[in-house]
């Protein structure tokens, strides 16, 4: 029996009316107040939060509707049931059968007829079953029991001549980087942790094999731990299982992260990843969804609030486009300091201070830049839009402006309006560049302390920025940025030194593939890799037989399968990448 409440204030009451909070219901009562109240149009618009224009629209449309919906009648559901229907006549005889209702779903599964545990149990009762009472093991119809995965252990490693079928096909185009770039090496001179079972080069492999797959999560990694190729990707008899990769990466101390990007530089001059002219500088809020007091709220951008969340920052190639530094180790008050950490890194990797920075306003100080430029390191930034710069620009005579054009022939607005002049920040003499007619709303304000270069290259170089921005989204949608957060930040700091990995290796591998130099790492992924595969080893080679694709001519064509290569953790076998005949 239901209790009856007391009723509503009267001032609740009138709320519902006046303050709708549903925007079907909003939109009524403010054309109710404007049409039958008589209620001015700015009136009804102002009480129901529409500007005037908008109101003005929403009644013009009002009045052209045949029949304006605002009331949603009820939508009863089907009838019938049409698959419990068809499949009752077999739920009934694998009862009688003995079958509980899971044995039974999964045979109505393997004959196209699927229905779930639930929907079987509602048939068997409508039709009068009860439940079936505890069976003994040996009272139970035979079905198939699942098997126990083997445990990854180096030394039950084998290559034994054998053919097996892989889904990560597509893998093995990384080897001839990888082995060229002796993997080996960078866990060791990062001191990596390891056991007897999974050492530290291969513990590196197994968890680089799920970033260069685009596994989103580590427990994804159990759809594919039967997966023979992966496991010999990785020089193991299995892949490690998700409790070990997840305990692992906390296991790696930020100063070990850090010696691995550094090992990385060293191994990756040789086929010069990176350019190291110029450098797109960014942070990322990668959201944390648990409840730990350890990790503070920071801006997603993505949700356009502050909440919990893991602060990144990256550093990007400009002219490779991808990532070259990352930091996750980082608190509150320390994010304007990070570009001198990064300046640091590279001068130690690479023997010299990096010479061009791009990035934002919110990266780091007016008396940082005065630093950046007591260093002679060329930047270019944007300068927050306060009211009084807004002042100032309004009140420029139109006079005052000139009309650039930018050679840019894909842009859309080539001809923005610019002001020019130098001011003093921070002690430091900058120029400033009041720009309009971008594309924007708002006025675009550049600073920068390169006091020769055209204003136009300065925008062109500014707009090319905006690659980090395309580089960040494709690593959130494919490399699975936020879906890496922990309580534990070395862990999205380990993470993050695997993105930077994974982005260098595909950016090598895009280079060796014709058409494929500037595509993304998803586009990557998905045209070329994402292939099956036949593996035959042999006491001389392992042979990778890819399944025909659409865009197997490409990677056929490529370098990569006009010749073979030793991979060092398969006891020197040549790879031989080729496609599979169906023999």
């Amino acid at each position: 029996m239901s209790r009856i409440r007391a009723p509503k204030d009267i001032s609740l009451i009138r709320r519902f009316f006046l303050e709708p909070r549903l925007p079907r219901q909003r939109q009524y009562e403010a054309l109710r107040a404007y049409f039958i109240d008589g209620r001015p149009a700015r009136e009804a618009a102002r009480a129901f939060g529409y500007t005037l224009g908008a109101f003005h629209v929403m009644a013009h449309h009002f009045r052209r509707e045949v029949d304006p919906i605002f009331f949603v009648s009820p939508r009863h559901g089907p009838q019938a049931r049409p698959k419990k229907s068809a499949a009752l006549e077999l739920i009934v005889q694998l009862r009688k059968q003995n079958h509980s209702v899971y044995e039974i779903s999964q045979v109505l599964k393997e004959r196209n007829r699927p229905l779930s545990p639930t929907a079987v149990r509602e048939v068997l009762r409508e039709e009068g079953f009860a439940a079936l009472p505890r069976r003994r093991d040996n009272e139970r119809p035979q079905v198939a029991r699942p098997t126990v995965e083997p445990v990854a252990d180096v030394r039950s490693f084998s290559l034994a001549s054998r053919k097996f079928f892989t889904r990560c096909g597509g893998l093995f185009l990384f080897l001839p980087d990888l082995a060229a770039l002796r993997l080996d090496a960078l866990a060791e001179a990062a001191r990596l942790p390891g056991s007897k079972m999974i050492p530290p080069v291969h513990a590196l492999r197994s968890a680089l094999a799920l970033k260069l797959h685009a596994i989103e999560r580590k427990s994804h990694i159990m759809a594919l731990v039967a997966d023979e190729g992966l496991a010999l990707f990785a020089g193991l008899n299995a892949i490690p299982k998700r409790s070990y990769l997840s305990e692992y990466s906390c296991r790696i101390t930020p100063r070990q992260t850090q010696r691995l990007l550094a090992a990385w530089h060293d191994q990756a001059l040789g086929p010069k990843l990176w350019e190291g002219s110029s450098f797109n500088l960014d942070f990322h809020s990668a959201p944390y969804y648990g409840k730990s007091p350890l990790v503070e709220a920071h801006y997603v951008s993505m949700r356009s609030r502050r909440q919990p969340s893991i602060l990144v920052f990256l550093a990007q190639d400009e002219k490779s486009q991808s990532f070259c530094y990352s930091n996750a180790n980082l608190r509150k008050g320390e994010e304007p300091n990070e570009v001198f950490r990064f300046i640091s890194f590279w001068k130690k990797a690479h023997g010299q201070l990096p010479r061009h920075l791009v990035f934002d306003s919110q990266l780091t100080t007016h008396a940082n830049l005065a630093k950046l430029d007591e260093m002679k390191i060329d930047f270019i930034t944007l300068r927050r839009r306060s009211p009084a710069l807004l002042k100032e620009l309004y009140a420029l005579p139109r006079s005052a402006w000139r009309q650039v054009e930018l050679d840019v022939p894909t842009r859309l607005y080539r001809t923005p309006r610019i002001f020019e002049q130098r001011i003093r920040l921070a002690g430091c003499q900058l120029r400033q560049v009041f720009i309009l007619d971008l594309g924007h709303e708002e006025p675009t304000i550049l600073l920068t302390n390169q006091r020769h270069a055209t204003v136009e290259r300065l925008i062109v170089r500014y707009a090319h920025r905006m690659l980090i921005e395309n580089t960040l989204s494709d690593a959130v949608r494919f490399f699975h940025m936020n879906a890496l957060s922990s309580a534990v930040g070395m862990k999205v700091d380990f993470d993050m030194a695997l993105l930077v990995i994974a982005s260098g290796l595909y950016r090598l591998l895009a280079r060796r593939m014709r058409g494929y130099a500037d595509a993304q790492a998803r586009q990557v992924f998905r045209d070329l890799l994402d292939m099956p595969a036949q593996v035959e080893i042999t006491p001389q080679e392992v042979r990778v037989q890819f399944h025909r694709r659409a865009h197997l001519p490409i990677v056929l064509d490529s370098e990569l399968c006009q010749r073979t290569v030793p991979i060092p953790w398969w006891q020197g076998r040549l790879l031989r990448l080729t496609t599979y005949t169906g023999r």
